[in-house]
């Protein structure tokens, strides 16, 4: 089974994300539900910056959310791929796209061949 190797869930709020994403890093995340003791994910995300500051762009429109830091952005930008293609891609999830890579870089899909 698919795993995502996150911290969470937590609620979705302003103060949630404040008070467990402390630091100004680049990170993945994972929006979606709780139910029976299962984190059901819809929506598989990164920021190349700052994960706590991208988090707060979804505050409304999901209930719960997982997150973990990055080491760099490349290593986001590979996670946040193998979470979209882990979870469903856009057959399952919200994401309508595969994740894109960072402007000005030639980065490519640890999974698949859609950048070559």
């Amino acid at each position: 089974m698919a795993s995502l190797d996150m911290h969470g869930p937590y609620n979705l709020t302003n103060e949630e994300i404040d008070k467990q994403v402390t630091r100004i890093s680049p990170g993945n995340y994972a929006l979606g539900y709780s139910k029976d003791n299962c984190f059901y994910v819809s929506y598989v995300g990164r920021s190349d910056a700052d994960v706590n500051d991208r988090l707060k762009d979804w505050v409304g429109r999901y209930n719960q959310f997982k997150y973990s830091y990055a080491s760099s952005p490349k290593n986001a930008f590979e996670k946040e791929c193998h979470n979209y293609h882990d979870f469903g891609e856009s057959e399952k999830l919200d994401n309508k796209v595969h994740p894109q890579r960072p402007t000005n870089t030639s980065w490519k899909c640890p999974v698949c061949d859609i950048f070559d």
